[in-house]
Order: structure tokens, then C-alpha cells, then sequence
């Protein structure tokens, strides 16, 4: 029946893989070798809030537990599409403890039953000549995209696709280029 299935197209999404985040240590290595590039240890995990006193209760605690961990406060807003931002900081040289902090979040969201309300998680990186880059964790597709933004809206896609060459061998690359959206104005980029 998956032949048939996957003939008519009806085959069934990638289910996500947050451990996959904790390759992102070694991969910014690799991203730092190939372009300069270095993480400024700020992260971000998007969002769409649910109504209800358990989902407020969940988004408190997430907080806590964070702050709890040793990091700065976490700093939180909502963007003009209505999705909520975590931003979660720490020093560039402590980007395993940012990834363990992003993967909490996504973890106890998901743990409390909110997994589909997840879109998407961002690593920060930027450059001595201030080019910014965003390596993006899409949540349900289970894969990452890098963005990088220049001046006004626009996006530097050279380098998009050089980073995604010096890291596809360490992180599931998203395959459909149309799926790399730009996250103007994101939270820590």
C-alpha cells in the first residue's frame, strides 16, 4: 500500500527530529572553517500561540526553566504574522548550552501536546564583515535551510547556497529551495 500511496502522492510528512539540533555545534565548526562565519549566541523558536490557560502556563514555565538554566532571561515577542518568538542568548562560545536551551523549548512544547503550534528554531551567525546568517530548523519538515538577510528585504543567495555546500554533509539540508522562507525581522538575527 506506501507504493500506491506514494504514487498518488498522498505519502506522509517527515516527522521531526529534534535531536538533529544538537549537530549544530559541529556544524557551525565546519560553517566557521568554510566562511567566516561564527555563532553570536543568540537563538530564536517560533511559534503560534494556542488559546487556553495550559498553553500560558506551559509558555511560563518554559521561561523559568530556562532562566533556571543559567542563561539570561529569555526575551519574548510576536511577530506581524501573530507567531510568538523565544529569544534565548548566551556568549558565542556557549552554543552547545543554546542549542540544549532551544531543544527544551521545542521539547516541552511538543511533550505537551503543542507540536503542530512549532514552526521553526534559529541559530544566529554573522562575520567580521557583519554579513548575518541564520541556520533554520523547520519543525515539521525535520530539516534545516540557511537564510542570510542584507540591507532592506533582500537575501544574500550566494551565500545561502555556500553555507548549505560547506553543511550538508552534517545537517539535513531542506531539499525544496522554495521552502527556504525568509524570516525578515526575526527575534536574535
Amino acid at each position: 500500500m506506501k507504493w500506491w500511496d506514494a504514487l498518488l502522492g498522498r505519502t506522509e510528512p517527515a516527522k521531526p527530529d529534534l535531536d538533529a539540533l544538537f549537530a549544530l555545534p559541529s556544524a557551525a565548526v565546519t560553517l566557521q572553517a568554510a566562511t567566516e562565519l561564527a555563532p553570536t549566541g543568540t537563538g530564536s523558536v517560533c511559534f503560534r500561540e494556542a488559546e487556553g490557560g495550559a498553553f500560558a502556563e506551559l509558555e511560563r514555565d518554559v521561561t523559568r526553566l530556562l532562566a533556571a538554566g543559567g542563561g539570561p532571561p529569555v526575551e519574548q515577542s510576536t511577530d506581524t504574522y501573530g507567531y510568538t518568538w523565544l529569544l534565548a542568548r548566551r556568549t558565542p562560545e556557549q552554543l552547545g548550552e543554546l542549542v540544549t536551551d532551544l531543544h527544551a523549548v521545542n521539547s516541552s512544547l511538543e511533550s505537551a501536546g503543542f507540536g503542530p503550534s512549532l514552526l521553526c528554531s534559529l541559530i544566529a551567525f554573522t562575520d567580521l564583515a557583519d554579513r548575518k546568517l541564520a541556520l533554520v530548523y523547520l519543525y515539521k519538515r525535520g530539516t534545516f535551510y540557511p537564510f542570510a538577510p542584507v540591507s532592506g528585504q533582500h537575501r544574500d543567495n550566494a551565500l545561502e547556497l555556500q553555507v548549505r555546500a560547506a553543511i550538508e554533509d552534517e545537517l539535513p539540508i531542506e531539499p525544496d529551495l522554495g521552502r527556504w522562507f525568509p524570516l525578515w525581522g526575526a527575534p536574535g538575527l
